[in-house]
């Protein structure tokens, strides 16, 4: 059945549960499945392998994504800890490290894992600011296997052409990730643009109540299928019902809230850029943003993901611990606005230089705006501010 973005995420890949009816996915709290004879199976053996709750929720994910394949994880990490697993460390017949081009402004967490864990298994990186094709070109290698963007970019609001990523990397035989957090398949669709595979923290917009964690790969490569299958049962880091239902949840009101964040988003970036504190706004959505056609051409909407600079840096110990509606906390993509300190938090594993030539200083802040009515936003910054 083909069904719009709306209809997708209230409905998601399964209607009903076919043998009762049930509208809502149950949740199959179980680790081993009963076995009718030996050699007979009902297609699900062991919870690490397959759960019917963790299965629902793949194919919807895959089906908003527009993907063939859907894996869900324990966590977005859990994710991206599996798809690096593919690429061998050292590139086919070359005699040298198999070499990945990643964004230079990411989460803090991805740099850690692969600056301090894989790259000692024998992976080269170089951290691009991939906003800039120029630089992307210039950093390829004859061994280059893997391309990873986060566009827009965490915490600096960078936007990535993903199709002229897609094309770049495939003349060399590598694959393009696409880390698509921070829109979700609501708003942005990279395999549609070229994208080898999608990455998400559905702990975030996707599950959107800042109550569960999960991740996910989604692609449509045959050739991946079984030793994406086979490192996701190997490591078990998958999903638990529970938590599979949870975020089975948070994707029927996915539309909804996206529509609100970015109405919100919009509204709280336009209040900061007017405001005699702040010395400059990053908001996809912001027409002055540098890559406001980009993100137009290759994206339907954008979200409530709003940085900022204080003026004064001074400022921040005081607003942080004055504001009282938004929330000081690390996380982002929920309903409720959180407030975050990318320096000291989501962003201290990043060596110092690399923070400050990508923007991340101690002026920055970053917000993530919920869905609370904007007046209420605004009006607790402010006071916060004042």
């Amino acid at each position: 059945m083909n069904m719009n973005n709306e209809t997708a995420c209230v409905h998601g890949a399964q209607l009903f549960e076919p043998v009762t009816g049930a509208i809502s996915v149950p949740i199959y709290q179980t680790a081993p499945f009963r076995h009718a004879e030996l050699g007979k199976s009902t297609g699900f053996d062991y919870s690490r392998s397959e759960n019917p709750t963790r299965k629902a929720l793949e194919q919807t994910v895959a089906l908003l994504e527009h993907g063939a394949y859907g894996l869900a994880f324990a966590t977005g990490m859990g994710a991206v800890s599996a798809i690096i697993k593919l690429f061998p460390p050292e590139a086919e017949g070359a005699g040298k490290k198999t070499h990945c081009i990643i964004s230079e402004d990411l989460y803090g967490g991805t740099y850690r894992l692969f600056s301090e864990y894989y790259a000692q298994y024998g992976y080269a990186f170089s951290w691009v600011d991939t906003s800039r094709f120029s630089a992307i070109e210039a950093a390829l290698r004859p061994e280059t296997k893997v391309l990873f963007i986060e566009t827009p970019s965490n915490p600096m609001m960078k936007v990535t052409d993903i199709r002229a990523c897609a094309d770049c990397i495939h003349q060399t035989g590598g694959y393009l990730i696409v880390d698509n957090t921070f829109l979700t398949p609501y708003f942005q669709n990279p395999l549609d643009l070229g994208a080898d595979f999608v990455i998400h923290s559905g702990s975030k917009y996707l599950a959107g109540h800042n109550d569960t964690l999960s991740g996910f790969i989604v692609h449509s490569n045959t050739a991946f299928a079984e030793p994406l299958l086979k490192i996701q049962r190997s490591e078990g880091a998958t999903l638990s019902p529970f938590d599979a239902w949870l975020t089975l949840r948070g994707i029927k009101t996915l539309s909804v809230r996206m529509e609100k964040h970015q109405t919100n988003g919009r509204r709280v970036a336009a209040w900061l850029q007017g405001h005699p504190a702040v010395e400059k706004v990053f908001y996809t959505g912001s027409s002055d943003h540098p890559q406001f056609a980009l993100s137009q051409k290759q994206a339907r909407g954008h979200n409530g993901m709003v940085s900022f600079y204080l003026k004064e840096a001074r400022m921040i110990p005081s607003i942080l611990s004055n504001i009282k509606l938004v929330l000081f906390a690390e996380s982002l993509g929920g309903v409720e606005s959180l407030i975050t300190y990318p320096l000291i938090q989501t962003h201290d594993a990043i060596p110092e230089a690399m923070r400050r030539s990508t923007g991340v200083n101690e002026k920055l802040l970053r917000l993530s705006v919920g869905i609370e009515n904007p007046d209420d936003i605004i009006a607790d910054l402010d006071a916060a501010m004042r």
